[in-house]
């Protein structure tokens, strides 16, 4: 029974606290339409990887701080006259820059590379479980406590600035939480595929409805959903359970799709 294998029940659990996660995150991401800059930070975090595992530490920790860096570095960039697609391709490219150059100066570290690359669900520990489920209490914690406000900024900054609203403040919170969410999910999809848990369920949450906190609940389903599914793809057809999770999620994306057009 395949429920019987730890690893298993270990994927399990970090993908529905990963599904959780990335709901109130992603919605925010797709609302405030950061899908690209936050594929510029999960790429500019190969930086870190290559780095940590030159230094001797976790490349995971690297990874936190080149896209904390690369976060704020966007927002930074942004707000001095420099367009925003310059400056999320500018550190984009350079943190995979420096990643590969770290990882080649690394002994025997470019066989490793793939794994963070791509990730694997099904080799997640207990101890990641305990992070994701960390920075999942955090997340929520901060989205019940500012709820109407955090929503106001996703949908419209301007209102939210007249209205007196902590705007920087939300934003400086958001973009870390993001960087870290990024973070976090890279044993589980990779470095490749992790913007996809960010941007692909809420997609087809939005698909059914506009209200936030209702894509919220929608997206965590639709994510766990395609967790779920691409890891038992992974499992019988022995192939990389990343891919298989991303792949699943777009076709339930286009499941739903002809879902609504039916009801319509």
């Amino acid at each position: 029974m395949i429920l019987s294998y730890t690893f298993f029940q270990h994927a399990l659990l970090g993908g529905f606290l990963a599904a959780m996660l990335c709901a109130v995150i992603g919605t925010y991401v797709v609302t405030r339409r950061l899908v690209i800059a936050g594929g510029g930070m999960a790429h500019a975090g190969l930086g870190g990887v290559g780095l940590g595992a030159w230094l001797g530490i976790s490349p995971l920790v690297g990874a936190a701080a080149f896209t904390l860096f690369s976060g704020f570095s966007i927002d930074f960039l942004s707000r001095r006259n420099i367009r925003e697609d310059s400056a999320i391709a500018m550190l984009w490219t350079f943190g995979m820059a420096v990643g590969i150059l770290f990882a080649y100066l690394t002994p025997g570290f470019m066989n490793d590379l793939s794994a963070y690359l791509f990730g694997d669900i099904l080799s997640i520990s207990r101890l990641d479980i305990y992070i994701i489920g960390g920075l999942t209490l955090v997340t929520y914690a901060f989205y019940l406590l500012l709820s109407p406000a955090i929503i106001t900024v996703a949908y419209d900054r301007q209102f939210a600035v007249t209205q007196g609203l902590p705007v920087r403040l939300i934003e400086r919170v958001m973009i870390a939480l993001i960087a870290l969410t990024i973070v976090v999910c890279l044993r589980m999809v990779g470095i490749v595929l992790v913007i996809s848990l960010l941007s692909i369920p809420q997609q087809s949450a939005a698909l059914f409805t506009h209200r936030f906190r209702s894509m919220v609940w929608l997206s965590a389903l639709f994510g766990f959903v395609g967790i779920v599914g691409g890891l038992v793809v992974s499992y019988y057809l022995n192939v990389p359970s990343g891919a298989s999770i991303i792949l699943i999620s777009v076709v339930l994306y286009f499941f739903c799709r002809m879902i609504r057009t039916i009801i319509r």
